[in-house]
């Protein structure tokens, strides 16, 4: 990718070109970051779309001094704005659950963020989240993906910390049941 510098001053000045670019290189990333919040293909390609709005919109407020990780810097900027994208999604449906799910060609899109290996397991992750509940579903990710504390899902969710730390505990037993229930279930089919 060109200089990331020259796309991020070009993207302030509203340059549709390098608009363009930035949006490219990192679509894939984005998608899949709300995709494990809004499970609605057609739904999330467009929060993506409104992140990247609200991105485009705020890129002045972007500040990187250290040219080593401005793209890991990026990416976690970018990563904030479209979980907070998804997350007013979810609030506008009241938090209902989607249904469906992402075609596999989006799976395959360029992720410089991951491996062939780390592809897989992310996406069997995505697949046995998916099964959570909504509430549950939303703190799991925020806060063992996404590195968010109790503090922030609570302000975020509008809930409270205890309602936060309670969700948490209760996706992790539910998940931990999907993953023997899939164990058992590959076992007898051997």
């Amino acid at each position: 990718m060109e200089n990331l510098h020259h796309i991020i001053k070009g993207c302030i000045k509203n340059d549709a070109k390098l608009q363009r670019l930035l949006y490219e290189n990192y679509y894939g990333y984005c998608l899949k970051v709300v995709f494990r919040y809004v499970y609605h293909y057609d739904k999330a390609v467009d929060v993506v779309n409104d992140g990247f709005v609200k991105l485009f919109r705020n890129m002045e407020k972007f500040k990187c001094e250290n040219d080593d990780h401005i793209e890991r810097i990026l990416m976690g900027w970018m990563k904030k704005i479209m979980i907070n994208a998804a997350i007013d999604e979810l609030r506008r449906n009241n938090m209902t659950p989607e249904i469906g799910g992402m075609p596999e060609h989006v799976w395959n899109v360029a992720d410089k963020s991951q491996n062939a290996e780390q592809r897989l397991l992310y996406k069997d992750l995505i697949v046995q989240i998916k099964r959570l509940p909504p509430a549950y579903r939303t703190v799991f990710n925020m806060f063992v993906i996404d590195g968010l504390s109790h503090h922030e899902i609570a302000d975020a969710l509008s809930i409270s910390i205890g309602t936060s730390k309670s969700n948490l505990s209760k996706a992790r037993v539910l998940l931990q049941k999907f993953i023997k229930e899939r164990e058992e279930s590959e076992i007898c089919n051997l």
